[in-house]
């Protein structure tokens, strides 16, 4: 009954008007039904066309124009025939069919819009928001969402660009499961074919699906050349494994290993590598890493992050990209965490595995077993009430280990707090005890250490708006000072688990205690003065310019001290910094600290990037640091001619006379493919250095195909792009 009803419906549509004109005529209409909506009655067509005409029979013709429409379906041709009882159409003329975002080209269609089933000539189809294209001897319709094309041909580049083809016998497409699959596919690029495939699949989403994965192919100078085939195994949406074998022609075949999962509640990776007779060192090298984060309701949260490898040599010989060749302390750890009611607390369990350089010892930190926090911050009236507490148990294989307690509570209270000023005073109490075992050969006594804290911070902001070259600017001068009083307490024979003199900076010289971590409190009798003046513009806000000036004044000398004698001047170094986007195109940051007592430049940083336009960076950094430090950096990313752009780092080491990195690489971007040669070489233990060539060819939105050299780029330029990633509005860089 429902095939009739539409059958009824359609044919009342067209034998309506046919009642008011001469069965010999051909029916005119004025494409009033061009205008009814997609969206009808659904299974039922709707035609419009130049000209109608009602044969014999239920045949119905269709000429000029001619569009039908059915459930979202649209078919247009320049001439259709029509029999209503079979539902079948046939269309010749520029005949097109469009569907969600699939369109196909062609010179003739059979079909039947009762069973969705068809058969289109020669047809040219584009699909997705990508637009990418193709075309077929033959398309098969099977069904509203499945289309096979025969002997077809596919790319992503834009027409009239066949750069890259895949070439397959059949082409499966299915809207249901939003997938595609392909048989016998051979890829090719400038007409040499590179890869086949018997069989293979992808989504035609953003979906992610089982199969292969580019190839890899790179060479060190440790392994030698080496290949990686990887193959992703989409097992279920919140579960997939990724395994790639490594072929590396020195050592032997590494199988590397990685499975990831999320979960409402959790979430993580575990990630298993093994290479069993290394041929070069003779040992069995293996990975083992996992992390995972854990919601564990009502404010609890637990995570672990822990990692190991067979030996200290494992990642300057086998890490798959040389950022990863200098590492020296693998953390393990397992933490569970609540926050919530204004508390934050934790238990952690943490430890390293140290990898050892033989020419450069590197010292085994201490192990946390456990790490137990506490800490919070309320508001009463107009006053900060705040505590930090944390009780530790250090152990080492040959320092000496014991228990910490710190409870750390303050309070502050804001005598003035408005737009333009503010004064605030806080007193705190610093209580540490001490319970000391294991390896104390000094026989250093069990203790506890009380310091009470005093400070008060204040300062003023002052505005005024002004212009300069047309622009409206407003500038700032904003004097501040900081006031610290901590008594002295000896504190020479407690032991060191976790502190160091804090780097002196201006982030530093405005915090109470002098040292970092909690096994050392600076005495105190100082004042810090500072100056800020910044530019800021009045049209969007960016700071343009920033200019500070700080030093601290000293009117007692400390007497706490690590390792170094006590410094006895009343005067500390001076602190200046000048940065901000000064254009455009041009941004600045730099600071010098700088000794007034010995008249000499302790340190000082200094580093430019000019950007103006994407695709175009430079990057000038150097740092000295006073007998120890004289670094010079250099790196960018330029368009040198065509569509080739050029990419590279140099990292030298003035004071050694010695280059510390080195990045130089070629990227070419094309319509629809990109290819990347860069080469790396950097120091990574005494005496030894890691290299590295990376050679990819990405074809867009399909593959892969070489070495990834995108994380060093990125890790070694900073401000780094990938350029066929650049907005299609860039003609004038040959980018698309």
């Amino acid at each position: 009954m429902l095939f009739r009803s539409r059958l009824y419906a359609l044919s009342l549509l067209f034998a309506l008007p046919c009642l008011a004109v001469a069965e010999t005529l051909p029916l005119k209409l004025d494409r009033t039904f061009k205008r009814l909506p997609a969206q009808s009655e659904p299974g039922v067509a709707f035609i419009s066309a130049d000209s109608l005409e009602a044969r014999q029979g239920d045949q119905l013709e269709a000429s000029g124009k001619v569009e039908l429409r059915q459930d979202g379906r649209v078919v247009k041709a320049d001439h259709l025939l029509y029999e209503q009882e079979k539902q079948d159409v046939y269309a010749d003329g520029n005949v097109s069919i469009m569907q969600g975002e699939t369109v196909v080209n062609g010179p003739r269609l059979k079909m039947n819009l009762d069973l969705d089933v068809g058969e289109m000539a020669q047809p040219e189809f584009i699909i997705g928001e990508n637009n990418a294209r193709g075309t077929a001897a033959v398309m098969n319709l099977e069904g509203r969402q499945r289309q096979t094309f025969r002997s077809a041909v596919y790319t992503t580049c834009p027409a009239g660009n066949d750069d890259w083809l895949i070439r397959m016998s059949t082409l499966e497409l299915d809207r249901d499961r939003q997938v595609g699959v392909a048989y016998n596919a051979r890829v090719e690029f400038k007409s040499v074919p590179f890869l086949y495939t018997p069989w293979m699949d992808f989504a035609l989403n953003d979906d992610k699906r089982s199969g292969f994965l580019g190839p890899v192919f790179g060479s060190t100078n440790s392994g030698g050349s080496e290949i990686t085939l990887p193959y992703f195994w989409d097992i279920a949406p919140n579960l997939d494994v990724t395994f790639s074998p490594r072929h590396i022609s020195k050592r032997g075949t590494q199988f590397n290993n990685e499975m990831r999962y999320l979960q409402p509640r959790y979430s993580g990776e575990i990630n298993a590598d093994v290479l069993a007779g290394d041929r070069v060192s003779g040992l069995d090298r293996s990975h083992f890493g996992i992390k995972h984060r854990h919601d564990l309701g009502s404010g609890f949260s637990a995570a672990v992050d822990a990692n190991v490898v067979s030996d200290d040599a494992y990642y300057r010989d086998l890490a798959g990209a040389l950022s990863g060749t200098s590492q020296a302390n693998l953390l393990r750890e397992g933490v569970v965490s609540y926050a919530g009611y204004g508390w934050n607390a934790s238990a952690r369990v943490q430890r390293y595995q140290t990898l050892q350089d033989p020419l450069a010892p590197v010292a085994i930190p201490y192990r946390r077993q456990p790490q137990l926090t506490l800490s919070t911050s309320r508001q009463f009236a107009d006053s900060t009430v705040s505590l930090s507490s944390e009780y530790v148990d250090y152990r080492h294989p040959s320092w000496v280990s014991g228990q910490r307690l710190v409870i750390n509570p303050s309070i502050s209270y804001p005598l003035l707090n408005e737009p333009g000023y503010f004064l605030t005073p806080k007193l705190a109490l610093h209580y540490t005890s001490y319970a000391l075992d294991a390896n104390n050969l000094s026989g250093i006594p069990n203790t506890q250490r009380t310091v009470p804290m005093f400070s008060v911070d204040g300062g003023l902001i002052f505005e005024r708006n002004d212009s300069f070259l047309g622009n409206d600017y407003m500038q700032t001068l904003e004097p501040r000072a900081y006031y610290v009083r901590i008594p002295y307490r000896d504190q020479s024979f407690l032991p060191n688990f976790d502190s160091a003199l804090a780097p002196f900076s201006f982030s530093q010289i405005f915090t109470e205690n002098r040292f970092l971590g909690s096994d050392r409190v600076g005495d105190a009798d100082m004042m810090t003065l500072a100056l800020t003046s910044r530019v800021i513009d009045g049209d969007d806000g960016t700071e343009r310019l920033r200019v500070a000036i700080a030093e601290r004044f000293t009117f007692q000398t400390p007497q706490v001290n690590l390792g170094a004698s006590a410094d006895t001047n009343s005067r500390s170094d001076i602190l200046l910094m000048l940065g901000g986007t000064m254009t455009r195109a041009w941004y600045l940051d730099s600071q010098l600290q700088f000794n007034p007592n010995q008249s000499y430049t302790q340190n000082y940083s200094a580093a430019a990037r000019y950007n103006p336009e994407t695709g175009k960076l430079l990057n000038l950094g150097y740092r000295y640091a006073r007998d120890s430090l004289r670094q010079m950096d250099l790196s960018g990313q330029w368009p040198l001619f065509g569509r080739w752009h050029g990419v590279g780092r140099i990292n030298y080491s003035l004071r050694d006379d010695r280059l510390l990195e080195a990045l130089g690489g070629l990227e070419y971007n094309a319509a629809c493919w990109s290819v990347r040669v860069v080469v790396q070489s950097f120091a990574t233990a005494t005496n030894e250095r890691a290299t590295g060539i990376f050679t990819q060819l990405e074809l867009s939105d399909l593959i892969r195909v070489g070495a990834d050299p995108l994380e060093a780029l990125r890790i070694s330029v900073p401000g780094y792009i990938k350029l066929n990633e650049l907005p299609a509005d860039k003609p004038e860089q040959g980018l698309h």
